[in-house]
């Protein structure tokens, strides 16, 4: 999901990690605050000391937003469920989850878990703020984070997924019908109303001298519209593979090339013949390898009737053999993930068929049009 993120320190087990967008959304609260708000609420100040609350008042964010998640992350783990870590980016912060919760209940706890840390901090921050009579570098300061968690908790429970109000909304829809699709559909339904609501008032506030303000609701609604309509793709995708194995969904006895064959025998016999572009090489009843369209083009034409099979083929590696027990989800990914787009079926190295992005996709396809997400099983 982060392609630049880096790892800062391990928390309760927890990998905590920030993503290169981040410092982007630091450096705009610093900017905002220190020509801004702080000059308004504590007039007289010298610049330095304006930026130095400014970076303390950022930082206090920070530590926010971290626990924030890291309540998600401690529910979830409560739950069983994979934390792939913490990460803050440019929206904000993410517990990573491997996987999806198994129950309304799980979802629910988990979603609200994340809130009710906000509202306590707020609580927490406004006391503290308090105990400074609200005045004062320090209260000042208090006084903002205490506001800042309280809005950051609002927010994230407005109904509209993938927010964690929205992942309540879920939950309930969940516990209501017994379908997670269902309910992940019509939760996303919101996100994308809250989306769509969002980039409007953007625009127009852009259009109407907001600035950056409006530029940033922009972005955030393009943010929630991708989100909520990314997970509920997942999640279609999970629920139409699920109960899948490949040996129910691969090519089965596929056409096979023999070592000693040339490239001409098998552009003209079989790619051609049979409109196939990736074929199994067999000797002796034993996958040894594989050609395809790719390493054929890397071959002059003129050399084919020359070239065989075994001087250029790709040997097999365990990342493109896989047996025909393994779930449909677990080959999706590692298609998606992996540097091959068709896997070879095998026991052993008894060829058994082939598995491709397309028969995946083919199968999703189907059982949508059956029944949205609805498994024949």
């Amino acid at each position: 999901m982060f392609g630049h993120s880096v790892k800062l320190f391990d928390l309760f087990g927890f990998e905590i990690k920030i993503d290169a967008s981040w410092l982007l959304i630091a450096a705009l609260i610093v900017w905002s605050l220190s020509s801004g708000y702080f000059p308004q609420v504590l007039p007289d100040l010298t610049t330095t000391a304006y930026l130095a609350l400014s970076v303390v008042a950022m930082l206090g964010l920070f530590a926010s937003l971290i626990l924030h998640e890291l309540a998600h992350s401690l529910v979830a783990r409560r739950y069983g469920l994979g934390i792939g870590g913490i990460t803050l980016f440019l929206f904000g912060g993410v517990a990573e989850l491997v996987e999806e919760p198994r129950d309304a209940a799980s979802e629910f706890w988990i979603a609200i878990a994340g809130p009710a840390m906000s509202f306590l901090l707020s609580g927490l921050f406004g006391l503290a703020a308090l105990a400074f009579g609200g005045v004062g570098l320090v209260g000042i300061v208090l006084a903002y984070l205490a506001t800042i968690n309280l809005v950051l908790a609002v927010f994230n429970l407005i109904p509209a997924f993938p927010l964690d109000g929205g992942r309540v909304l879920r939950a309930w829809l969940w516990r209501r019908s017994g379908n997670v699709l269902e309910a992940t559909r019509k939760a996303s339904g919101a996100g994308t109303v809250l989306a769509i609501g969002l980039m409007a008032l953007g625009l127009f506030s852009a259009l109407s001298g907001g600035g950056i303000g409006g530029a940033w609701l922009v972005l955030i609604g393009f943010f929630v519209l991708n989100a909520s309509r990314g997970a509920y793709q997942r999640l279609m995708v999970q629920e139409s593979l699920k109960g899948r194995r490949v040996a129910e969904l691969m090519t089965a006895d596929p056409w096979t090339a023999s070592p000693e064959m040339t490239l001409a025998d098998v552009a003209d016999r079989i790619m051609l013949a049979h409109a196939v572009s990736f074929v199994p090489v067999v000797a002796g009843g034993v996958a040894v390898g594989y050609v395809d369209a790719q390493l054929m083009r890397a071959i002059p034409r003129e050399e084919w009737p020359a070239q065989t099979v075994a001087d250029v083929m790709a040997p097999l590696d365990d990342a493109c053999v896989v047996p025909p027990r393994m779930t449909a989800e677990e080959a999706l990914k590692l298609l998606a993930e992996g540097p091959h787009r068709k896997l070879i079926v095998a026991e052993g190295r008894q060829l058994r068929g082939v598995l491709s992005l397309r028969d995946l996709m083919g199968h999703i396809r189907v059982v949508q049009a059956l029944g949205r997400g609805a498994s024949p099983r």
